[in-house]
């Protein structure tokens, strides 16, 4: 049975995320140059455990991944390690279709 974990839809999201709150984008980094959140932090699942440093430990944190499947591990496992995190259902394939915002540094953004 898969772990539960605290989650969000991209709609409950506030469209500008308040002070004291990261959102984690856990893609790797040729999703992330497609296009991500304008606001997002990029640390790649596969960095996570050696990059935990530049997360920021007392903000609220909520996890996109493209679907919401990898960004429900990291969610576990940060919680598991002192976090407030949350994971974002749907990711990014839900975040581009309810008309949220894309960015990227060449060509049009889209979710791979």
């Amino acid at each position: 049975m898969p772990q539960q974990v605290p989650s969000v839809t991209v709609p409950e999201l506030p469209s500008e995320l308040p002070d004291g709150t990261t959102l984690l984008d856990v893609r790797e980094q040729d999703e992330w140059d497609a296009g991500h959140a304008p606001s997002a932090l990029h640390i790649p699942m596969s960095e996570l455990a050696d990059r935990l440093g530049d997360l920021p430990a007392d903000n609220d944190v909520y996890v996109i991944c493209r679907s919401g499947g990898r960004s429900a591990r990291v969610t576990a496992y940060l919680n598991a390690n002192g976090w407030d995190a949350r994971n974002v259902d749907g990711g990014m394939q839900s975040w581009e279709s309810t008309g949220r915002g894309l960015v990227c540094d060449s060509g049009d953004p889209q979710v791979i």
